[in-house]
């Protein structure tokens, strides 16, 4: 089966480019293996999502390795939903409106 296209939602990017930044202001190669690692979890995601184990609602999360966030997401028809880029630390199920 081919890999899905997966679709980020408006929030999510903006965690992503929060975080992007963040470490940017502190270490430029940090920024860049954040987003290379994230970058990664993306394409896991999206060629086996069924991988990744069942989290909140119906919902599934990607743990990044070198870094305290993971990747909300959810099975649509026709798509993966990219529902958040969280912090592992702060306000749990914050995204759960999306």
């Amino acid at each position: 089966m081919p890999a899905e296209p997966a679709w980020l939602h408006p929030e999510a990017i903006k965690e992503a480019r929060a975080a992007r930044q963040w470490y940017q202001a502190r270490n430029a190669e940090a920024a860049e293996a954040f987003m290379a690692e994230l970058d990664r979890a993306v394409e896991q995601i999206e060629k086996a999502p069924r991988q990744c184990p069942p989290y909140l609602g119906d919902t599934r999360r990607y743990l990044l390795y070198r870094f305290p966030f993971f990747v909300v997401f959810r099975e649509a028809t026709d798509r993966i939903e990219i529902l958040a880029v969280a912090h592992g630390r702060r306000r749990p199920g914050y995204w759960l409106g999306r």
